[in-house]
């Protein structure tokens, strides 16, 4: 694999662990389902089977625990071998709980530890353990904010979230042109 090759294969496995926040942030289930490849394993101590069976599992645990979640990725470290693949993320992912008074989040630090394989023209993951560092939670009572937030677009935990929205614009605006 050269150099360019190289370098398209970590960008197209670096999208797919961000696809992977997006689809439980937004609680798409096809996204979630759609990084791993169909044999896929996800190991998280309290889940562990195939990925494809992970996704409805996260989906439906995050809707009814948390009223929001975000999820983001940094220090990627991938490793190419051909076409298989090893990569490692750190992620803090934030969950805050549904119906609490206070309001109450869980704050994690983790790492998604991932096999990858390329097939039929894709990257997506073989297996995935999530590292799990370091926890906390905080507690809050909310009060008016510094900034008129009501005036930002809030995020949806659906199709009719900002995203979403946009991504059908692209699409009637490119069918237009």
């Amino acid at each position: 694999m050269n150099t360019v090759e190289t370098l398209l294969a970590k960008q197209e496995i670096y999208e797919v662990l961000v696809t992977y926040c997006r689809g439980v942030d937004r609680l798409d289930e096809d996204l979630v389902r759609s990084i791993y490849h169909p044999d896929g394993y996800d190991d998280r101590g309290y889940w562990r089977g195939p990925g494809w069976s992970f996704a409805p599992f996260v989906i439906n645990r995050l809707r009814d625990a948390n009223s929001a979640t975000t999820h983001s990725i940094t220090n990627v470290l991938i490793e190419i071998d051909g076409n298989v693949a090893v990569s490692e993320s750190q992620v803090q992912a934030t969950l805050v709980r549904r119906n609490t008074n206070p309001v109450v989040t869980d704050v994690m630090g983790a790492r998604y530890v991932d096999r990858f394989s390329k097939r039929d023209g894709h990257w997506k993951i073989d297996e995935r353990t999530v590292v799990l560092d370091w926890h906390k939670v905080e507690t809050w009572t909310e009060r008016e904010p510094p900034i008129a937030t009501d005036k930002f677009a809030h995020g949806l935990r659906n199709s009719n979230d900002p995203i979403y929205i946009m991504k059908k614009k692209r699409t009637l605006k490119a069918d237009a042109g």
